[in-house]
């Protein structure tokens, strides 16, 4: 459902058009945890969950492995990228098909492991990545026959620019039906991604293979920071959600000598909607592959 904010919003934008000057529209809005916007700010932040990839490694003090990861972003259909306005304005979610990030695994004293994560800030199809960080900190609780249970309490920091609410393929189009919002340039937006949780991970090995079931909950502080040209008006409104995101994850890690290893997940995410016009609550949770080659020099 649309908040006052964003109908002033909409009136200004239809009436702006004639202004010889520009209007700033400034606000901030909590918007509900199931509504279109929520849901779009839950999916993306799910992609860029600090999943355990397998059990916590066994790691002396102060030893180390480093790891790159790479999930995948679904493509999201038109009716799902349908968010804006409570659910009635298209915005360009389709950016990056993957989220990426660089990890490094530290072996701490009392069977301790401590990990850092950095997302690089590569440029795809408008969107950048701007100061990503995430952390963990966790042990094996349980090791027994092959079999280990591990937990973490981990962190994210960071945000992600790009072109969402006025992508630069629509700006300055005159034809009010290719661009009906009158997107004057390619918008700023940009996306906080901050959350703090815990997951549990239990795993069985047997030779080079070794396989997990992760789960996790965070609590997360997400907004969007608007940054719009439309008609003659600077759209720098600020929608907010917080809210709790669990997960789940299941996977399979292959030793290929004692240095390399490839692994593989799937994460579900699960997430509930509602979508106009009937605004009944709907799943819609998000299913990626994830994988990570680690290296460990010992």
């Amino acid at each position: 459902m649309r908040t006052p904010i964003r109908l002033c919003l909409a009136f200004l934008a239809l009436s702006g058009a004639a202004a010889s000057a520009q209007t700033v529209v400034e606000g901030r809005e909590s918007v509900a945890t199931d509504s279109p916007e929520a849901w779009a700010m839950r999916y993306m932040a799910g992609t860029t969950l600090f999943t355990s990839l397998g059990e916590t490694a066994k790691l002396a003090p102060w030893r180390w492995n480093a790891a790159a990861d790479l999930g995948g972003i679904p493509r999201l259909s038109d009716e799902q990228q349908r968010v804006g306005f409570g659910g009635s304005k298209s915005e360009d979610l389709n950016k990056s098909p993957v989220f990426g990030r660089l990890r490094l695994a530290l072996g701490l004293p009392h069977d301790w492991v401590a990990e850092l994560g950095y997302t690089p800030p590569l440029e795809i199809d408008g969107a950048r990545a701007r100061n990503v960080f995430a952390a963990a900190i966790g042990r094996r609780l349980v090791e027994r026959d092959g079999f280990t249970l591990s937990m973490r309490a981990l962190g994210q920091a960071g945000k992600v620019r790009g072109d969402i609410t006025c992508p630069a393929r629509l700006a300055g189009i005159t034809d009010p039906v290719q661009n009906p919002y009158g997107c004057q340039s390619p918008s700023q937006d940009e996306f906080t991604a901050n959350y703090y949780g815990a997951d549990a991970t239990l795993a069985w090995a047997a030779g080079r293979w070794s396989w997990h079931a992760s789960a996790g909950i965070a609590r997360t502080r997400l907004a969007v920071q608007v940054d719009a040209n439309v008609f003659t008006i600077n759209d720098r409104t600020r929608l907010s959600s917080d809210a709790s995101l669990p997960w789940f994850a299941i996977g399979v890690r292959h030793a290929f000598d004692p240095q390399w290893s490839l692994a593989a997940e799937w994460l579900h995410v699960p997430l509930d909607v509602r979508r106009p016009p009937d605004f009944a609550r709907d799943s819609d949770p998000l299913g990626s592959l994830r994988v990570q080659l680690r290296y460990s020099p010992d």
